[in-house]
């Protein structure tokens, strides 16, 4: 099966892009007190200069004093990080390349392995990070309010500094997150309720802001799961009527691409069909998609943090369900994580030169 389709050319509102292969927004951990540095720069050049369509950062959070679980993990706010990111996008660009920052709230977390916690206790919906654990307070409307401003802010700081668009992440049982689910979201006030579609607004209302904020020729991403890290195969919406009332008041208020997170891109999300995550998402809202998760490796990412190598796989399932018209864009992991000319060995058909990924590819930028 031909890959020439995942090398046509891919354009919504101002983004255009030269392929249809993303690189996935994957924590590195390498900006010490949130800056990111030259090396965080080369880094991303790299990608761009290998050829990856539509590069998503590394989650970066937002302007709140505890948005953050990490003090290595960048900010997109502060003069001196956002001075940081204008190298970045400066040195996509002059490789070709397009990008988009991830824009990011941690909500409430573990405490960091190294003892470092923020400066504020950690805020969420509830004070719940996951059933029956607390680990920091429940947000004020005022908290709220403050918050949905801070990812405007970074928004609209992303299209000054010339990024070609923006991704909120909503997914992984963070912030965003933490609001949709009935585990960690038992609030009683307008943020809460017993259905899903009601626990969308708090996302509805950072979107509206982010749009307003970057006008309306600005592409906006959201990066969605129905699995959280502490419930692998979990699910917040158990058929394609739940899934519709989830995302299409986030498509209304400005959702231009749903990223859609899958731990293996090949799973159907419902059984009467062997549609994917992002192949229902796109049914139900008929906005295009992003689909995710072990593309081109045969072991699925979270092993990988367990000390699991993966070696390269093959294409042909995606290829299949990209052609029927499922999805419209492919984010890769791992492999652009060990290898910044993956694309154009992909596209060269390369693929005796393909390497596999092993954990020593996380503790460097390669």
């Amino acid at each position: 099966m031909s890959n020439l389709s995942l090398f046509k050319p891919f354009s919504l509102k101002s983004l255009n892009i030269k392929n249809r292969i993303v690189m996935a927004p994957m924590t590195r951990s390498f900006s010490p007190n949130g800056v990111p540095g030259d090396d965080v720069a080369a880094y991303y050049q790299r990608r761009a200069a290998g050829e990856v369509g539509l590069i998503l950062s590394e989650g970066t959070v937002i302007n709140r004093p505890a948005s953050s679980a990490d003090p290595n993990i960048p900010r997109f706010h502060g003069d001196i990080s956002l001075g940081g990111w204008q190298k970045v996008i400066n040195g996509v660009h002059a490789a070709g390349g397009a990008m988009g920052p991830q824009i990011w709230h941690q909500g409430i977390m573990d405490n960091h392995h190294s003892g470092w916690t923020p400066l504020t206790p950690f805020e969420g919906p509830s004070g719940l990070n996951r059933p029956e654990n607390t680990n920091g307070h429940a947000m004020s409307e005022k908290d709220i309010a403050d918050t949905i401003k801070a990812f405007g802010d970074a928004a609209a700081d992303a299209k000054r500094l010339g990024f070609d668009t923006v991704e909120i992440h909503g997914a992984h049982n963070y912030l965003i997150d933490q609001f949709f689910s009935d585990k960690t979201n038992h609030r009683t006030d307008k943020y809460g309720g017993k259905s899903l579609a009601e626990r969308t607004r708090f996302a509805v209302e950072v979107i509206k802001e982010v749009r307003k904020r970057v006008g309306e020729d600005f592409p906006l991403i959201i990066r969605l799961s129905q699995w959280k890290p502490y419930e692998y195969n979990g699910k917040m919406a158990n058929t394609p009527e739940e899934l519709e009332a989830w995302l299409q008041p986030l498509a209304e208020a400005g959702i231009d691409i749903f990223h859609c997170s899958q731990r293996r891109f090949w799973e159907p999300e419902f059984e009467e069909s062997d549609l994917n995550f992002a192949g229902w998402a796109k049914k139900v809202t008929g906005k295009a998609t992003i689909t995710v998760g072990s593309v081109g490796l045969n072991g699925e990412f979270l092993a990988a943090f367990k000390g699991e190598s993966s070696e390269p796989s093959s294409l042909e399932e995606l290829l299949r369900r990209f052609d029927r018209g499922d999805f419209d864009l492919v984010a890769v992991g791992r492999p652009l994580l060990a290898d910044s000319d993956w694309v154009k060995k992909i596209k060269d058909e390369r693929t005796g030169e393909l390497k596999g990924f092993s954990k020593e590819a996380l503790a460097q930028l390669l």
